[in-house]
């Protein structure tokens, strides 16, 4: 069977319809479905079958996707090895950031990067709800992903999480707020603030939520951002307070103090999702390996 089909029926068992991978691949619907097609002619039965406007994998369909991905991991492995023998992580990687991590950590990476010949990486940033890191990793090599301790969306996927940090979530509050000078906050301490949220589905709104049932009662939220520097603008402003990543967050003004939360855990994971044959490459190892180490000397910095 042609391994570049096999790899098209993979495309089809993780995106879900045609159009989707005619987008993906650079090909019209029409030629990813004839590729099919002679794909169920060399495999000798059916490997789709009409559902609605659309088409589904068979169950020899699924089973050969999953062969799929197992011949695509076994060729990545192969090249891996023979880019080691040449001693030599050359190609493009394509990784995504959110935009705290990205402006912090990323940064650092790609300067440690820029001495390897022939290696690129292209980034970009974008913060999506929890449930769709996942299927990001179907356009990028590496999705830079974040999710509260013990929330993991993505498994089950068969994708490979590298972590990278724990990170806390302190509360910040204008400098010259009520609580301004505690050690440390609870739960009670903050139910009658404002706060500032992000989109329903991200992930420090679970920490609301476990907030909201620790007191028993809704919290207020003003406002909804997803970028940190809104945020921090409106906290600065005293319209309200909000988690802000220990870590992750870069320079706070100094009109704004962040204290530690107890009696909710307050934290967030952030790992690096990678597809189980992408990470074979030894490029995409080797931006990988400077994720982990750049992580580490962050993590240390704020521990000093």
């Amino acid at each position: 069977m042609d391994v570049k089909r096999l790899d098209l029926l993979r495309e089809l068992a993780e995106r879900g319809s045609v159009t989707a991978v005619a987008e993906a691949t650079a090909r019209t619907p029409s030629a990813v479905s004839q590729q099919l097609k002679v794909l169920e002619r060399e495999a000798g039965m059916p490997l789709t079958q009409r559902s609605g406007r659309g088409i589904v994998l068979t169950s020899a369909g699924h089973a050969l996707a999953r062969s799929a991905a197992d011949v695509a991991i076994a060729l990545e492995r192969a090249s891996a090895l023979w880019d080691e023998f040449r001693n030599h992580p050359s190609g493009e990687v394509s990784l995504l950031t959110f935009p705290t991590v990205g402006a912090t950590l990323l940064p650092g990476v790609l300067t440690d990067l820029a001495s390897v010949a022939g290696l690129v990486v292209h980034a970009t940033d974008l913060d999506p709800e929890l449930a769709e890191f996942a299927d990001l990793t179907s356009d990028f090599d590496i999705v830079l992903a974040h999710t509260m301790p013990g929330v993991l969306p993505w498994g089950g996927r068969g994708l490979k999480a590298v972590p990278l940090l724990t990170e806390p979530l302190d509360i910040g509050l204008p400098a010259d707020h009520r609580l301004a000078n505690r050690a440390h906050l609870t739960p009670a301490d903050l139910v009658d603030d404002t706060w500032l949220g992000v989109p329903p589905g991200f992930p420090f709104e679970r920490i609301l939520h476990a907030i909201e049932q620790q007191v028993g009662q809704r919290v207020r939220v003003g406002q909804r951002f997803s970028d940190m520097r809104i945020i921090e603008a409106f906290i600065e402003a005293g319209l309200g307070i909000a988690f802000v990543p220990r870590f992750t967050s870069g320079a706070v003004p100094d009109s704004i103090v962040l204290k530690p939360l107890r009696g909710v855990a307050s934290a967030r994971q952030i790992v690096a999702l990678v597809r189980p044959d992408v990470a074979e490459r030894l490029a995409v190892r080797t931006v990988l390996d400077v994720l982990v180490a750049r992580a580490s000397r962050l993590e240390a910095a704020h521990a000093a």
